[in-house]
């Protein structure tokens, strides 16, 4: 039963490193764009909430492995 919940544990803390760190990579360069070209805000923003969507997606992706761990 502990390695049952150790190993749930590791599948959704390792598949949650990646894409947080891109969720902030994503969140670093989008306002470093935005600081360099404020009239660019509104060109960035949908991309950017895209990129973030599809990072989270991966996580999600983590957690329902995670669940599926018997």
């Amino acid at each position: 039963m502990e390695t049952v919940m150790l190993a749930k544990g590791l599948a959704i803390g390792l598949g949650a490193i990646g894409p947080g760190i891109g969720v902030g990579l994503i969140g670093a360069k989008a306002m470093e764009a935005i600081g360099r070209n404020p009239e660019a805000a509104s060109k960035v923003l949908v991309p950017m909430l895209i990129a973030s969507a599809f990072a989270e997606a991966i996580a999600i992706y983590a957690l329902v492995i995670a669940f599926s761990i018997k």
